[in-house]
């Protein structure tokens, strides 16, 4: 099963339940049925920090995604860790599942491009 860590670092309040259900939807059908992947919610302020000190840009975003493992091969028994999604809900508002989608992409080795956005489009139903 996909372990899916959702935390939210913000007052605003989000679906988490609705992160975990999207996330292994999304996981599944790329083909994953075990890993573990983490979903935080943080403020405008961190989501710029973060993507100042790992893109060299101070500006806030709506996702950032922080892959580990991806598709790489592991050796049997080692968990598979995706990495981490990290979205603005303050920015996303109610619109936070495209963004989850594509971070998720992100963590399975997609980059933005056609593949990506066929695979967006897939995933946004």
């Amino acid at each position: 099963m996909v372990d899916v860590e959702v935390s939210n670092l913000t007052r605003s309040p989000v679906d988490e339940e609705g992160a975990v259900e999207l996330a292994r939807r999304v996981l599944a059908a790329e083909g994953l049925e075990e890993a573990e992947v983490g979903v935080q919610f943080v403020s405008p302020e961190r989501i710029a920090e973060l993507k100042g000190e790992h893109l060299g840009l101070h500006e806030a975003t709506d996702v950032l995604a922080f892959p580990i493992d991806g598709r790489d091969e592991l050796p049997a028994g080692v968990p598979r860790q995706l990495g981490d999604v990290v979205l603005c809900p303050e920015i996303v508002r109610d619109e936070w599942r495209a963004p989850l989608v594509h971070g998720l992409l992100h963590l399975l080795g997609y980059d933005h491009g056609a593949e990506m956005d066929a695979r967006e489009r897939l995933h946004a139903g």
